[in-house]
């Protein structure tokens, strides 16, 4: 085979991520990409995936950053296949997510002429990426910049706020050809991110904020479990969201927040004067509302950086890990009053056993959220749909350790989960996905050779034909009912279930908590890919909802008299 100056670039650049660490690659088919999709082909240590779809491609590249913590790889061609990232790569850019994007190009001779599969491709995600470089057509004579260009790129995706890189790299024809002997190998370096730490004058200042005061932690996404330390020496409780890793069976968890602040006297009572707020957003609008209209002060604290504020309430943003900042505060700290804590734990005893109660039969998609987390096998991981989804697990899912929560919170969509959870799986762990029916809908395109990717993979649709999230919204009483189906009920007559059988997927409904039960703890034993598909009414699940709440908000009331 003929030696090819873009193959010898591509086989550096993949030659310099292997080193790095990089592990995996998601490549879409496509003829200008050729050099470097077969540079990542031929390298040994790289994992190829192989997706037609772009867009559910740069997803499964999420899912693996998301599940490793290194970023993967996502290659396409030219043209339209390009703008086919972007969902993902907006995803990745506001979650903090590390991520190679590499796109082929026309040489600049085929721009501005309206060449076949040509656009602009320059800066193509805006502000969304962390980088943009394009180097141009790969010349003998600049070989010695290269592995500096793979560095440059794998050091920008992961730096103290990770996200995505895109490189855009043009290649004229021909595009195979073997590659040439590769640029020596630079020095190795370490890959290791510092951890930054609470300065002095920054634990006395703190100290003297949180001691002694009523307050609360709120635990989102990039949080810790030794803020739970720091809360039970704070006698604080924390109000965790379920992809934080704390929302665990602790004295100081509290999981019935959303029903019990939706009571106006326990809101009252339990309003704090300190908010320590650590990582993401929780989903509970009720709650964020109520920490906003606290009076409290309120200090954001995250390891990379990324301080969400939409009701402008932070007074600090602390650019710490978590555990960082709760090792630096333990051991400083006084506690709260005793009635702070036990009021709080009174609270969330009487509403847990409420909602508890009602957590049976019928199957409903309160009860669907809890038997998945509840039912799943240690070390598994479980990814969550936005809109009902994670918020029926945040809400009322019974506590849990074991198993790591992933959701594509950065930009709330409901695109790409399915891929993002196919990627998270490509990572090895027994991986559930639980979404609602539009959601799995959106991405079919990922159950395309689905069943060859060798992953366990459990798929649990909610079908409630339609958008169900909308019927908690004001739309939903004040549109004339046809009106309302049309623009936001958007209910579909699609058979989830011969989908999944379209593409060679096992697949099942279910009727009965025991059911799904049973079809997860049979998932579990054979592993491979299933898909259960869950049925519920829109109408009825508000009244679900509602219920659930006004028995948790009564218990918290009457327990905390």
């Amino acid at each position: 085979m003929t030696e090819n100056v873009a193959s010898t670039f591509c086989h550096t650049l993949v030659d310099e991520w292997l080193r790095l660490g990089v592990t995996d690659a998601v490549i879409s088919p496509g003829s200008r990409s050729t050099p470097m999709a077969l540079a990542l082909a031929d390298a040994d240590g790289m994992r190829c995936h192989v997706h037609l779809d772009e867009r559910s491609a740069a997803f499964m590249a999420l899912g693996l950053g998301l599940a490793t913590g290194r970023p993967a790889v996502v290659l396409t061609t030219s043209g339209t296949a390009a703008v086919e990232l972007h969902p993902a790569v907006v995803e990745a850019h506001h979650a903090g997510t590390a991520m190679l994007v590499v796109t082929a190009d026309r040489p600049p001779e085929a721009q501005g002429v309206w060449a076949p599969q040509t656009i602009d491709q320059r800066e193509l995600y805006g502000t969304a990426v962390r980088w943009f470089c394009e180097p141009g057509p790969p010349e003998g004579e600049h070989r010695q910049g290269w592995r500096h260009l793979a560095r440059d790129a794998f050091a920008r995706t992961l730096g103290r706020t990770p996200g995505p890189v895109h490189l855009n790299l043009g290649f004229r024809e021909p595009l195979t050809g073997g590659p040439g002997e590769l640029p020596p190998a630079l020095p190795p370096i370490s890959s290791d991110q510092p951890e930054f730490g609470l300065l002095d004058e920054q634990v006395a200042r703190l100290t003297e904020l949180v001691s002694g005061r009523r307050g609360v932690i709120t635990a989102g996404v990039r949080s810790d479990l030794e803020v739970l330390d720091l809360a039970a020496a704070l006698g604080w409780p924390v109000l965790a969201d379920a992809a934080s890793g704390c929302r665990v069976d602790h004295a100081v968890s509290v999981t019935t927040f959303d029903a019990i602040l939706r009571d106006e006297e326990v809101a009252d009572r339990l309003r704090p004067e300190v908010v320590l707020r650590f990582g993401g957003l929780l989903a509970s609008r009720v709650t964020n509302e109520w920490l906003a209209a606290s009076g409290a002060t309120q200090i954001g604290v995250d390891g990379i950086g990324i301080h969400p504020d939409p009701h402008h309430v932070l007074a600090d943003r602390l650019y710490v890990h978590p555990a960082a900042f709760a090792r630096g505060l333990l051991g400083a700290v006084t506690a709260a009053p005793a009635d702070w804590p036990r009021c709080w734990a009174d609270a969330e005893r009487a509403a847990r056993a409420a909602i508890d109660e009602l957590l049976a039969e019928p199957l409903d998609e309160p009860t669907i959220a809890d038997a998945v987390l509840g039912g799943l096998p240690d070390e598994a991981t479980l990814m969550v749909s936005s809109s009902m989804p994670v918020r029926d697990l945040e809400w009322y899912a019974r506590p849990r350790a074991g198993v790591r929560v992933l959701a594509n919170r950065g930009a709330n969509g409901i695109d790409g989960v399915t891929s993002t959870a196919v990627g998270a799986a490509l990572d090895g762990d027994p991986t559930a996905v639980l979404l609602g029916d539009l959601a799995f809908l959106h991405d079919s395109g990922a159950l395309h050779n689905l069943a060859g990717r060798g992953i366990d993979l459990l798929i649990v649709v909610v079908d409630n034909r339609g958008g169900g999230i909308f019927s908690f919204l004001p739309q939903a009483g004040e549109l004339a009912p046809d009106r309302y189906e049309q623009l936001f009920g958007t209910p579909h007559a699609v058979d989830l279930v011969g989908l999944a059988s379209a593409h060679g997927l096992a697949e099942q409904t279910v009727s009965s908590v025991g059911d799904l039960t049973a079809a997860i703890a049979d998932w579990s034993k054979s592993g491979g890919t299933r898909v259960v598909v869950a049925s519920s009414e829109r109408t009825r699940n508000v009244d679900v909802h509602e219920t659930l709440n006004a028995a948790a908000a009564v218990a918290a009331r009457r327990a905390i008299a």
